[in-house]
Protein backbone atom coordinates (compact mmCIF):
# COMPACT_ATOMS: atom_id res chain seq x y z
CA UNK A 1 0.00 0.00 0.00
CA UNK A 2 2.97 2.25 1.01
CA UNK A 3 4.85 1.24 -2.39
CA UNK A 4 0.82 2.28 -4.35
CA UNK A 5 0.72 5.49 -2.58
CA UNK A 6 4.19 6.70 -3.47
CA UNK A 7 3.75 5.60 -7.11
CA UNK A 8 0.30 7.53 -7.14
CA UNK A 9 1.90 10.79 -5.99
CA UNK A 10 4.48 10.20 -8.96
CA UNK A 11 1.74 9.91 -11.76
CA UNK A 12 -0.44 12.20 -10.19
CA UNK A 13 1.42 15.51 -11.54
CA UNK A 14 1.75 13.84 -14.87
CA UNK A 15 -1.87 13.23 -15.30
CA UNK A 16 -2.62 16.86 -14.12
CA UNK A 17 0.05 18.36 -16.08
CA UNK A 18 -1.08 16.44 -19.14
CA UNK A 19 -4.73 17.03 -18.79
CA UNK A 20 -4.11 20.67 -18.49
CA UNK A 21 -2.70 20.74 -21.38
CA UNK A 22 -5.40 19.06 -23.45
CA UNK A 23 -8.07 21.09 -21.80
CA UNK A 24 -6.09 24.55 -22.60
CA UNK A 25 -4.39 23.38 -26.01
CA UNK A 26 -7.03 21.30 -27.14
CA UNK A 27 -8.93 24.06 -29.17
CA UNK A 28 -5.42 25.09 -30.89
CA UNK A 29 -4.72 21.70 -32.62
CA UNK A 30 -5.94 21.56 -36.02
CA UNK A 31 -4.12 21.08 -39.63
CA UNK A 32 -3.78 24.98 -39.78
CA UNK A 33 -1.97 24.58 -36.52
CA UNK A 34 0.45 21.48 -37.71
CA UNK A 35 0.86 22.31 -41.09
CA UNK A 36 1.22 26.73 -41.61
CA UNK A 37 3.75 28.84 -40.37
CA UNK A 38 3.50 31.47 -37.85
CA UNK A 39 1.88 34.90 -38.81
CA UNK A 40 1.08 37.82 -37.58
CA UNK A 41 4.47 38.69 -35.37
CA UNK A 42 3.94 34.74 -34.21
CA UNK A 43 0.53 35.45 -32.68
CA UNK A 44 -1.42 33.74 -35.02
CA UNK A 45 -0.83 30.48 -37.74
CA UNK A 46 0.98 27.91 -37.16
CA UNK A 47 4.47 25.72 -36.01
CA UNK A 48 5.27 23.55 -39.05
CA UNK A 49 8.64 25.23 -39.12
CA UNK A 50 9.74 24.24 -35.78
CA UNK A 51 8.02 21.08 -36.00
CA UNK A 52 10.20 20.26 -38.84
CA UNK A 53 13.60 22.19 -37.15
CA UNK A 54 12.97 19.60 -34.13
CA UNK A 55 12.92 16.91 -36.37
CA UNK A 56 15.94 17.77 -37.69
CA UNK A 57 17.91 19.07 -34.58
CA UNK A 58 17.06 15.34 -33.06
CA UNK A 59 17.66 13.02 -36.11
CA UNK A 60 20.87 14.87 -36.37
CA UNK A 61 22.17 14.49 -32.65
CA UNK A 62 21.00 11.06 -32.63
CA UNK A 63 22.95 10.48 -35.70
CA UNK A 64 26.09 11.32 -33.89
CA UNK A 65 25.66 10.35 -30.69
CA UNK A 66 24.39 6.80 -30.91
CA UNK A 67 27.31 5.54 -32.55
CA UNK A 68 29.64 7.45 -30.46
CA UNK A 69 27.55 6.42 -27.18
CA UNK A 70 27.66 2.84 -28.46
CA UNK A 71 31.80 2.65 -29.35
CA UNK A 72 32.33 3.85 -25.83
CA UNK A 73 30.34 1.87 -23.90
CA UNK A 74 31.64 -1.24 -26.26
CA UNK A 75 35.44 -0.04 -25.07
CA UNK A 76 34.70 0.55 -21.32
CA UNK A 77 32.27 -2.99 -20.96
CA UNK A 78 33.90 -5.58 -23.10
CA UNK A 79 37.70 -3.86 -24.16
CA UNK A 80 39.00 -1.99 -21.22
CA UNK A 81 41.54 -3.23 -18.56
CA UNK A 82 40.49 -1.56 -15.19
CA UNK A 83 43.45 0.50 -14.05
CA UNK A 84 43.46 4.30 -14.11
CA UNK A 85 42.94 5.35 -17.64
CA UNK A 86 39.43 3.57 -17.36
CA UNK A 87 38.57 5.25 -13.82
CA UNK A 88 39.02 8.57 -14.94
CA UNK A 89 37.17 7.71 -18.27
CA UNK A 90 34.19 6.88 -16.00
CA UNK A 91 34.62 10.08 -13.95
CA UNK A 92 34.41 12.09 -17.00
CA UNK A 93 31.54 10.51 -17.65
CA UNK A 94 29.89 11.11 -14.56
CA UNK A 95 31.10 14.57 -14.44
CA UNK A 96 29.29 15.50 -18.03
CA UNK A 97 26.27 14.13 -16.83
CA UNK A 98 25.59 16.64 -13.84
CA UNK A 99 27.15 19.48 -16.48
CA UNK A 100 23.87 22.66 -16.65
CA UNK A 101 22.90 23.04 -19.73
CA UNK A 102 23.39 26.49 -20.25
CA UNK A 103 27.20 24.98 -19.33
CA UNK A 104 26.86 22.79 -23.02
CA UNK A 105 25.60 25.80 -24.51
CA UNK A 106 28.56 28.39 -24.39
CA UNK A 107 30.69 25.01 -24.69
CA UNK A 108 28.74 24.74 -28.18
CA UNK A 109 29.58 28.18 -29.23
CA UNK A 110 33.13 28.31 -28.40
CA UNK A 111 33.20 24.54 -30.30
CA UNK A 112 31.64 24.36 -32.59
CA UNK A 113 30.07 27.74 -33.58
CA UNK A 114 33.55 29.71 -33.67
CA UNK A 115 36.54 27.09 -33.54
CA UNK A 116 35.31 24.55 -36.44
CA UNK A 117 33.30 27.16 -38.31
CA UNK A 118 30.06 25.64 -38.38
CA UNK A 119 28.10 28.72 -37.56
CA UNK A 120 24.73 29.07 -35.79
CA UNK A 121 23.35 26.38 -37.45
CA UNK A 122 21.42 22.41 -37.29
CA UNK A 123 24.86 21.34 -37.02
CA UNK A 124 26.13 23.27 -33.87
CA UNK A 125 23.57 23.05 -32.13
CA UNK A 126 22.50 19.17 -32.82
CA UNK A 127 26.76 18.32 -31.78
CA UNK A 128 25.84 20.48 -28.52
CA UNK A 129 22.93 18.54 -27.78
CA UNK A 130 24.68 15.01 -28.41
CA UNK A 131 27.82 15.73 -26.53
CA UNK A 132 25.33 16.92 -23.31
CA UNK A 133 23.38 13.20 -23.74
CA UNK A 134 26.67 11.00 -24.56
CA UNK A 135 26.64 10.13 -20.90
CA UNK A 136 22.44 8.79 -20.87
CA UNK A 137 23.66 6.34 -24.05
CA UNK A 138 26.99 5.82 -22.49
CA UNK A 139 25.33 4.31 -19.53
CA UNK A 140 22.36 2.53 -20.82
CA UNK A 141 24.24 0.69 -23.36
CA UNK A 142 27.22 -0.38 -20.84
CA UNK A 143 24.75 -1.48 -18.41
CA UNK A 144 23.05 -3.78 -21.18
CA UNK A 145 26.06 -4.86 -22.70
CA UNK A 146 27.20 -5.93 -18.71
CA UNK A 147 23.64 -7.95 -18.42
CA UNK A 148 24.57 -10.09 -21.08
CA UNK A 149 25.54 -13.55 -19.44
CA UNK A 150 29.12 -14.29 -19.61
CA UNK A 151 28.18 -17.83 -20.39
CA UNK A 152 27.40 -16.57 -23.76
CA UNK A 153 30.77 -14.84 -24.51
CA UNK A 154 32.48 -18.11 -23.00
CA UNK A 155 30.51 -20.61 -25.19
CA UNK A 156 31.24 -18.29 -28.19
CA UNK A 157 34.92 -18.40 -27.29
CA UNK A 158 34.93 -22.00 -27.10
CA UNK A 159 33.91 -22.71 -30.55
CA UNK A 160 36.79 -20.54 -31.87
CA UNK A 161 34.94 -16.93 -32.56
CA UNK A 162 37.13 -14.02 -31.78
CA UNK A 163 35.84 -11.23 -29.29
CA UNK A 164 34.67 -9.23 -32.03
CA UNK A 165 32.66 -11.76 -33.47
CA UNK A 166 31.01 -12.44 -30.15
CA UNK A 167 30.27 -9.28 -29.55
CA UNK A 168 28.79 -8.05 -33.09
CA UNK A 169 27.20 -11.65 -33.55
CA UNK A 170 25.96 -12.36 -29.56
CA UNK A 171 26.40 -9.65 -27.06
CA UNK A 172 25.37 -6.65 -29.28
CA UNK A 173 22.11 -8.14 -30.77
CA UNK A 174 20.97 -9.24 -27.12
CA UNK A 175 21.82 -5.54 -26.03
CA UNK A 176 19.86 -4.07 -28.55
CA UNK A 177 16.88 -3.50 -26.09
CA UNK A 178 19.00 -2.07 -23.38
CA UNK A 179 20.61 0.59 -25.79
CA UNK A 180 17.32 1.64 -26.71
CA UNK A 181 16.55 2.61 -23.46
CA UNK A 182 19.20 4.96 -23.66
CA UNK A 183 17.99 6.09 -27.20
CA UNK A 184 14.78 6.41 -25.54
CA UNK A 185 15.88 9.26 -22.65
CA UNK A 186 18.16 10.97 -25.39
CA UNK A 187 15.19 11.55 -27.46
CA UNK A 188 13.19 12.84 -24.45
CA UNK A 189 15.90 15.32 -23.05
CA UNK A 190 17.13 16.54 -26.94
CA UNK A 191 13.40 17.61 -28.01
CA UNK A 192 13.19 19.93 -24.74
CA UNK A 193 16.13 21.37 -24.29
CA UNK A 194 16.34 25.51 -25.04
CA UNK A 195 19.60 26.89 -24.00
CA UNK A 196 21.55 24.73 -25.92
CA UNK A 197 20.20 25.51 -29.41
CA UNK A 198 19.16 28.44 -28.62
CA UNK A 199 22.96 30.18 -29.11
CA UNK A 200 24.29 27.52 -31.41
CA UNK A 201 21.64 27.12 -34.48
CA UNK A 202 18.01 27.97 -33.14
CA UNK A 203 16.54 30.76 -34.51
CA UNK A 204 13.42 33.39 -33.23
CA UNK A 205 11.56 33.11 -36.33
CA UNK A 206 12.29 32.04 -39.81
CA UNK A 207 10.30 32.15 -42.90
CA UNK A 208 11.51 29.03 -44.82
CA UNK A 209 12.86 25.50 -44.10
CA UNK A 210 16.11 24.41 -43.46
CA UNK A 211 17.51 22.54 -46.51
CA UNK A 212 21.03 20.85 -45.41
CA UNK A 213 22.62 20.86 -41.48
CA UNK A 214 24.34 24.20 -41.81
CA UNK A 215 21.09 26.00 -42.09
CA UNK A 216 19.53 27.72 -39.00
CA UNK A 217 16.41 26.26 -37.65
CA UNK A 218 13.27 26.88 -35.56
CA UNK A 219 12.11 24.45 -32.61
CA UNK A 220 9.69 23.58 -30.89
CA UNK A 221 10.88 24.66 -27.62
CA UNK A 222 12.22 27.80 -28.36
CA UNK A 223 9.35 28.43 -29.87
CA UNK A 224 7.21 27.90 -26.82
CA UNK A 225 9.59 29.60 -24.50
CA UNK A 226 9.75 32.61 -27.39
CA UNK A 227 5.88 33.24 -27.26
CA UNK A 228 5.41 32.49 -23.99
CA UNK A 229 7.52 35.50 -22.31
CA UNK A 230 8.99 37.78 -25.43
CA UNK A 231 5.96 38.17 -27.50
CA UNK A 232 2.63 40.59 -26.64
CA UNK A 233 -0.66 39.50 -27.44
CA UNK A 234 -0.38 35.71 -27.80
CA UNK A 235 -3.82 33.79 -27.42
CA UNK A 236 -3.98 32.02 -24.30
CA UNK A 237 -4.52 28.40 -26.03
CA UNK A 238 -1.76 28.86 -28.31
CA UNK A 239 1.50 28.25 -25.63
CA UNK A 240 -0.75 25.83 -24.62
CA UNK A 241 -1.22 23.98 -27.64
CA UNK A 242 2.42 24.13 -28.86
CA UNK A 243 3.25 22.36 -25.20
CA UNK A 244 0.74 19.76 -26.15
CA UNK A 245 2.59 18.80 -29.58
CA UNK A 246 5.97 19.00 -28.05
CA UNK A 247 4.42 16.51 -25.44
CA UNK A 248 2.89 14.52 -28.09
CA UNK A 249 5.92 14.17 -30.34
CA UNK A 250 8.12 13.16 -27.38
CA UNK A 251 5.50 10.48 -26.27
CA UNK A 252 5.47 9.45 -30.10
CA UNK A 253 8.87 8.82 -30.83
CA UNK A 254 9.59 7.13 -27.25
CA UNK A 255 6.35 4.74 -27.93
CA UNK A 256 7.79 3.64 -31.10
CA UNK A 257 11.07 3.07 -29.51
CA UNK A 258 9.67 0.88 -26.79
CA UNK A 259 7.28 -1.02 -29.09
CA UNK A 260 10.93 -1.87 -30.79
CA UNK A 261 12.39 -2.89 -28.06
CA UNK A 262 9.65 -5.00 -26.54
CA UNK A 263 9.74 -6.64 -30.21
CA UNK A 264 13.21 -7.11 -29.57
CA UNK A 265 13.09 -8.47 -25.92
CA UNK A 266 10.47 -10.86 -27.06
CA UNK A 267 12.85 -12.48 -29.47
CA UNK A 268 15.22 -13.02 -26.82
CA UNK A 269 15.97 -17.02 -26.03
CA UNK A 270 16.80 -15.72 -22.34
Amino acid sequence: MLFLIMTALLILPVLIILATLIYKGGPAISWEFLFDDPREGMTAGGIFPALVGTIWLVAVALLVSVPLGVAAALYLSEFAPDNWFTRFINLCIINLAGVPSIVHALFGVGAFVLFFGFGTSILAASLTLAIMTLPIVIVATRESLQAVPLAFREACWNMGATRWQTIHRVVLPNAVSGILTGVILEVSRTTGETAPIMFTGAAFFLPFLPTSVFDQTMAMSLHLFVISTQVPGVPDHLPYGVALVLIAMVLTMNAASIGLRMYLRGKKKW
